[in-house]
């Protein structure tokens, strides 16, 4: 079966002509699925019957099931869980700001990466998802609210640089006029670091903001926090970083999840600051979410001020992530990990 909401409206306009239909077809399916966010074919109403049928046959729409979803009390963020054809479960959320909406879709089911503080990898990768399952989290959630999505981060459960391919071909639906027109410059992709994946990224020379988990300012305290670190040091990373902007000239972002007592201290921050130093960037301070596997505990207060000043003195560009949907375990992969874990018992 052709996975048909996966092309790209070219694809699409060749697939038709290869099943003996006029090419404007292509425009019309496509922009039911990706403007109209139609979920059948019978709901395409300037589609002759004959088509739809041969579609039908010859075509899956990789839907999504809405399992439930939770509201935050405190600050209205929604945590949407969904179940794929194949039964693997995903989650995505919504995130209301002044400027827009904005969501956080995951691009694969579970994550291989192993990252110490992430409830995402606990139970390791099932499988990458496809680019219409990964559009599709966006179009549910703008269909479940009835309010446009303006902004997407690619940091949900996965990783995404481990789903390369699709996640080229989700930017271009993505940003295709002819569907959503979400800017690639309102788009983030966040990794952990896959060194030649960055640079071929790089050479896309696409307008998306790429964030780096980074997490330590060396290697010896990344490699502890990280598996990723055992393959590419943090000079590899930072010289793909930099060659990721000379290509694009677009600012990385770089995330820091603190932990107390692990990698927040002020020695830490002043030994990140050295690293960065003169690097076009924003670093992003991310208060680590506990997860009961590990015993990782949120840095004070206090301490994420004094981690926060530093930086800042030292003219790295900063900001302390607001935390979302607490109440609702909002934290990428803890609902999964919770729905799968009852699933099994």
């Amino acid at each position: 079966m052709i996975d048909i909401r996966s092309m790209t409206l070219k694809e699409l306009e060749q697939y038709m002509e290869s099943i003996g239909e006029k090419k404007f077809r292509a425009k019309q399916v496509y922009e039911w699925f990706h403007k109209r966010l139609a979920l059948s074919f019978d709901e395409m109403n300037n589609i002759p019957k004959a088509l739809k049928e041969k579609l039908k046959e010859q075509c899956t729409m990789m839907e999504l099931k809405e399992i439930e979803h939770f509201v935050s009390k405190i600050d209205g963020t929604r945590k949407y869980l969904f179940e794929l054809e194949d039964g693997n479960i995903i989650e995505s959320v919504l995130m209301k700001y002044k400027h827009g909406n904005s969501v956080c879709i995951s691009s694969q089911a579970g994550c291989r990466m192993g990252c110490k503080f992430c409830a995402s990898t606990l139970g390791g990768l099932d499988r990458s998802l496809t680019p219409a399952e990964m559009v599709g989290q966006i179009y549910a959630i703008q269909k479940d609210t009835g309010e446009r999505v303006s902004n997407v981060v690619v940091m949900g459960t996965g990783e995404p640089l481990d789903n390369y391919e699709n996640l080229l071909r989700f930017i271009t639906l993505l940003s295709d006029e002819n569907g959503l027109n979400i800017s690639q410059r309102n788009l983030t992709v966040s990794t952990c670091g896959i060194v030649p994946k960055i640079q071929s990224l790089a050479d896309e020379k696409l307008q998306i903001t790429l964030a780096i988990s980074l997490h330590a300012p060396n290697d010896a305290m990344r490699k502890e926090l990280m598996p990723i670190a055992y393959q590419y040091s943090m000079d590899e990373l930072l010289d793909a970083c930099k060659y990721y902007f000379e290509q694009t000239k677009r600012r990385m972002t770089f995330e820091y999840s603190l932990v107390a007592g692990v990698n927040d201290t002020s020695s830490n921050a002043k030994e990140l600051c050295k690293r960065l130093k003169g690097f076009p960037c924003h670093v992003n301070l991310i208060p680590v979410n506990p997860i009961k596997e590990r015993d990782f505990k949120q840095s004070v207060p206090e301490s994420i001020r004094d981690f926060k000043n530093i930086l800042e003195k030292n003219r790295v560009n900063v900001t302390i992530r607001r935390e979302m949907g607490r109440d609702i375990n909002a934290a990428c992969g803890q609902l999964r990990r919770q729905k799968l874990q009852e699933k099994e018992n």
